[in-house]
């Protein structure tokens, strides 16, 4: 980055910061801060180990500085602006999740636009979510667009402060669906003798009221009912799609469903073989679908750093913004994240290549910004200064000379 379009960038950010107030998190004194200067150079340079009290009047500091990044911890500390971890004298810390979009199952950064890689991030926030309210019973949570490649979700629950690093990691592990195998989500429940032997039968059931199991048998009511809703041909043919259920399995499963059907609501798919294996290939999707691909070191680490939201993100120019959790269907990062100090008005600058950006080609890229789709050539041209600032934050564009 050239050295006018640093200063330029880093005048914008502090015109920002004056007017905007920013708050802080809950117990901020006690928490480290870090940020990144606008420093020349390719590399980065963390300045870290500081607590408010270093840094002052939040609002006045980034006023100040103007920083091209800022964070605090998910840690409380004694002492947080002690040199090293060992001495900070830890107290408790967050559960922070990250979900980053060009690391998600699906996501190619070179064919996908931005706007794509971020829906897909949404939707796996929002299965994570769900996890962490329904499986976990989490109620104090703070949703967050990074501004810029994804969500992060802030857990405060009284309950997961103290959690050390292998209990958090184990939450992780369940939230990524790692190791949950399909007869730990099966109970059996001895339902008598059989003739002629004194040891009990078992019946296998899913667990209906929660967890990984309840995920399961949902798919599996929702997927009998579709069954039954079909012609016979249709569902038989349907039922054969799986491997390992032939025609003969599937008249089975199919018959069982039909005179079984309140027994398979309570749980029970032990009715026929054909609608235990059902089940079984079944929970395989789930896992798949369901689960949240959220990045473990952020998790498991609880010292992290994180974005402070309110801030802006030095890699686009857009928001670090903290969303509402019954706004969060309606939320449109790239629309909603945009400066509003930054719209209005045009400005010059000289695109140095299109194909690294998502989806580009060496001779162009599309980005949608703030409602409007932009398509970008390499060169000197004339951009609202929204999309300007985005493409010289990461990198595609240097500032020209006015």
């Amino acid at each position: 980055m050239e050295e006018r379009t640093r200063a330029y960038l880093r005048g914008r950010f502090r015109d920002y910061y004056r007017r905007t107030s920013i708050a802080p998190p809950p117990d901020a004194n006690l928490r480290e801060w870090g940020f990144i200067p606008w420093t020349a150079g390719s590399g980065t340079t963390m300045v870290r180990h500081k607590s408010l009290l270093d840094l002052g009047a939040l609002d006045e500091f980034l006023a100040r500085k103007r920083p091209r990044h800022v964070y605090f911890s998910a840690g409380r500390y004694d002492d947080p602006s002690s040199d090293t971890m060992g001495s900070k004298g830890w107290r408790s810390s967050d559960l922070v999740f990250d979900l980053d979009a060009d690391h998600l199952p699906g996501v190619t950064p070179s064919e996908d636009s931005y706007e794509e890689m971020l829906a897909t991030c949404k939707d796996a926030l929002l299965r994570l979510l769900d996890i962490l309210e329904t499986d976990f019973g989490f109620e104090d949570l703070t949703v967050v667009f990074s501004g810029g490649r994804g969500y992060h979700v802030h857990v405060r629950d009284d309950g997961v402060r103290e959690l050390d690093r292998e209990q958090r990691r184990e939450i992780v592990d369940y939230v990524r669906g790692i190791d949950v195998e399909f007869e730990h989500l099966i109970e059996q429940e001895a339902v008598g003798g059989t003739a002629g032997r004194s040891s009990p039968a078992h019946k296998r059931s899913l667990v209906t009221d929660g967890g990984w199991s309840r995920r399961v048998h949902r798919r599996l009511t929702t997927f009998v009912d579709e069954l039954l809703d079909l012609p016979e041909e249709d569902a038989l043919e349907r039922l054969q799609e799986f491997d390992g259920i032939g025609e003969g399995k599937a008249r089975g499963a199919l018959t069982a469903a039909r005179n079984n059907r309140q027994q398979i609501e309570a749980g029970n798919v032990d009715v026929h073989p054909a609608v235990f294996q059902l089940a079984r290939i079944l929970a395989e999707d789930v896992l798949d679908a369901e689960s949240a691909p959220i990045d473990e070191p952020v998790t498991t680490d609880t010292n992290r750093l994180i974005r402070l939201p309110g801030s802006l993100h030095g890699g686009t120019g857009l928001r670090v913004l903290r969303i509402d959790r019954d706004e969060l269907a309606g939320f449109r990062p790239l629309d909603d994240a945009v400066t509003e100090q930054f719209v209005g008005q045009q400005i010059r600058v000289d695109v140095t290549g299109t194909e690294e950006m998502p989806g580009g080609t060496q001779d162009s890229a599309t980005i949608s910004l703030g409602g409007d789709s932009f398509t970008i050539e390499p060169g000197a041209q004339t951009v609202p200064e929204h999309v300007g600032v985005y493409l010289m934050a990461r990198g595609h564009a240097e500032k020209e000379k006015e």
